[in-house]
Formats: structure tokens, C-alpha cells, sequence
């Protein structure tokens, strides 16, 4: 099942209308269509403020969204793989398969603040 799918049926299941769960999720109504749509995928954060409204860990709500064929990688990824360089993937994702999810945001928060501060 799809993330956005996924995202929606636990929604209905939680009797929740799209417009009470954007407000929750602090999201627009709109974006939050789109996401269950599977017309936009959202950021970490976003992912991780929907599986609390959902009151689910956000790793299963991720995990449920490839089971049909679990080794495929999307277009997307293979880009950044490419872009980024195998090495240097295989590095990162060596150390990070043992972060928490809040150990990521912090990371990506710290990335950002290194980026732009130049």
C-alpha cells in the first residue's frame, strides 16, 4: 500500500475528517489531499507529526508502503545515489541505520544550519 493510502486509511479508521487531521498534523488541507493523493511526499518531519497524530511509530507507517517488491528502489533514489556517490552513500547510511528518528531530524536540522550559514 502506499504511503498517502496508508496515511489515509489510518485516518478514516481514527474517524477523522481530512480537514481536523491537516489542522493536527499543522499541515494545509490541501497538502495533506495531495500526500494521500500520492501526488506529493512529504518531508521527515511531516512524516513524523502524522504518524503521532496517527499514534503510530512513523518506521511502520514507512515500512507498510513497499510490500510490493520491497528491493525496488524508485527513480528518486537512484538520482541521489548517483549524485551523491556510491561510497559516500554506503558511508552515510552505515552510520545512520543506527540513529533514531529523532537522531535523523537533528542531523538534517544540523545539515541545514551548516549549509546556509556560508
Amino acid at each position: 500500500m502506499s504511503l498517502g493510502k496508508q496515511i489515509r486509511t489510518q485516518r478514516e479508521q481514527l474517524g477523522l475528517s481530512l480537514e481536523d487531521f491537516a489542522f493536527r498534523v499543522r499541515t494545509g488541507q490541501q497538502t495533506m489531499e495531495r500526500i494521500e493523493n500520492d501526488e506529493h511526499t512529504p518531508e521527515l518531519q511531516t512524516i513524523l507529526r502524522i504518524s503521532t497524530v496517527l499514534d503510530m511509530p512513523a518506521s511502520e507507517l514507512l515500512e507498510s508502503t513497499n510490500t510490493a517488491n520491497e528491493s525496488e528502489v524508485d527513480d528518486e533514489l537512484k538520482n541521489l545515489i548517483m549524485e551523491v556517490g556510491v561510497k559516500r552513500t554506503k558511508l552515510f547510511l552505515r552510520h545512520v541505520k543506527e540513529f533514531t528518528e529523532d537522531d535523523v531530524l537533528k542531523v538534517m536540522e544540523m545539515l541545514k544550519e551548516i549549509k546556509y550559514k556560508k
